[in-house]
This record gives structure tokens, C-alpha cells and sequence, in this order.
């Protein structure tokens, strides 16, 4: 047997954090659940004539789009073991645990309220899920629960698209109908567009770095499993060969 046909089986790899066990299963589909009932009470908050964003408005921000896209993932990942999952799904998973916590980051240093501590959970419970639940556990599931593919090099600036697509549909958008979906992408404000580039450079900094950061934590999640089927393909060969002889 070899090293990468007993990946793809697990024995070897930790059990307790592998993607099929009963309780990491419940858990992605919990928040999941949760991701979308949090969605579903934003979209008919946006409905009321009191509140100052309509629902095309909602589903502009990335916030909203990520966590529309995270909610389904976890719970398709709930529903089907992972090898019944494309090869390509650690990924899609990887991906949008990046989004999610650049999610819960640009939340706390650029959109919160300037009085509200970066720790607490006393807010609009949509907005607790949102950016503060979910980046939290796609985070915890990215660096902890054990990765089966190994990403390319090029994988974070392959991440990186969207909201490099995101940025360029927010200033079309907000060029057409003058309304931008953050304040620091929104050149009519103090600074103009020398702040908004400034900014919007600082962002993008700081994308690409926890991209390849993240990049690098589910490669080594790889390795280690890889190492530990390795380790038990060795010892299961030994065993066996002890009892031929």
C-alpha cells in the first residue's frame, strides 16, 4: 500500500480531526444553518422602509457574498464524506475561510463602530455571525481539521481574484448610482481618491499576506497527515511482515 493511497483512506491521520467524524460534520452544518438564518433575517431587515440599505445593496458587500458562499460549503461538507467531495474542494474551502477572516479583520480595524471593542459579542446578532462566529470556526476548521490536497504555489493569488474583482464592481457600482458599499472605497469622502488607493492598497497588503499564510497552514495540515499515513502504512507493513514470518 502507499503512502498516498492510505491518505486518501486516513488510517493514521488523527481521527478526532478528521473531516468526517460525526461531531466536526454537526458542527459545519450547525454554522452553516446558522450562516443562512443570519441571511435570511439581514434580507428582510433590508425590506423595512426604517432601514437605510435595500436588499441589492445587502448582497453587494462581500460580506454578505462570502458568507452566502461559506453557509452552502458547510453544509455540502456536512452532507457528504469528503472523499465523495471533488478533489478541488479543500481548495474552495480554503478560499473562503481566507474571505472569512479578512472578513472578521477589515470588520474590526476599518467598518465597526469606532466604540465598539473588537471582542464583544453585544451586537446585531446577523453582524455577531457574520464577522465574528463564522471567520472564528472557518479559521479553527482551515488550521486544525486535516487537508487531503496539497495547494499549487500560485493557490492565495488565485484567491486573491475576487476581491480584486470585488473592488473593481464596488467603484463601478458606486460610480453609476453613487453608492459604495464601504466608506474607505468611497471617493467622495475626505481624501478623495489618493485616501481611497492609499487604503485600498493597505487592504490588499495585508489580503495577500494572510493568503499565503493561510496557503501555508493547510499545506503543512497536508503534510502532517501525509506523514502519519506514511508512518502507519510502515507499520502496518512491518506487522504484516512479522506475522509471514
Amino acid at each position: 500500500m502507499t503512502a498516498a493511497s492510505t491518505l486518501r483512506g486516513r488510517p493514521g491521520v488523527n481521527q478526532a480531526l478528521d473531516p468526517d467524524r460525526l461531531w466536526i460534520r454537526l458542527v459545519r452544518a450547525l454554522v452553516g444553518v446558522a450562516v443562512l438564518i443570519a441571511l435570511v433575517q439581514k434580507t428582510f431587515d433590508a425590506t423595512l422602509p426604517t432601514n437605510d440599505v435595500d436588499i441589492p445593496q445587502l448582497y453587494s458587500e462581500f460580506t454578505v457574498q462570502s458568507n452566502l458562499a461559506v453557509g452552502l460549503v458547510l453544509i455540502a461538507s456536512a452532507a457528504w464524506r469528503r472523499e465523495r467531495l471533488p478533489r478541488w474542494w479543500d481548495h474552495l474551502f480554503g478560499a473562503l475561510a481566507f474571505y472569512m477572516v479578512m472578513t472578521g479583520i477589515i470588520y474590526v480595524v476599518l467598518v465597526a463602530p469606532p466604540s465598539e471593542p473588537w471582542w464583544t459579542l453585544d451586537m446585531y446578532w446577523p453582524q455577531m455571525i457574520h464577522h465574528r462566529i463564522v471567520p472564528l470556526v472557518m479559521a479553527l476548521d482551515w488550521l486544525l481539521v486535516t487537508r487531503t490536497v496539497r495547494g499549487p504555489w500560485w493557490r492565495p493569488f488565485a484567491w486573491m481574484i475576487y476581491p480584486a474583482a470585488f473592488l473593481a464592481f464596488s467603484w463601478i457600482r458606486g460610480a453609476i448610482d453613487g453608492w459604495y458599499v464601504y466608506d474607505f472605497l468611497d471617493p467622495t469622502l475626505d481624501g478623495g481618491w489618493a485616501a481611497v488607493f492609499v487604503t485600498t492598497g493597505e487592504v490588499l497588503v495585508a489580503f495577500l499576506v494572510v493568503a499565503l499564510l493561510l496557503h501555508a497552514a493547510g499545506n503543512i495540515r497536508v503534510s502532517l497527515a501525509a506523514g502519519r499515513a506514511r508512518s502507519s502504512a510502515i507499520r502496518h507493513a512491518s506487522g504484516s511482515g512479522g506475522l509471514d514470518a
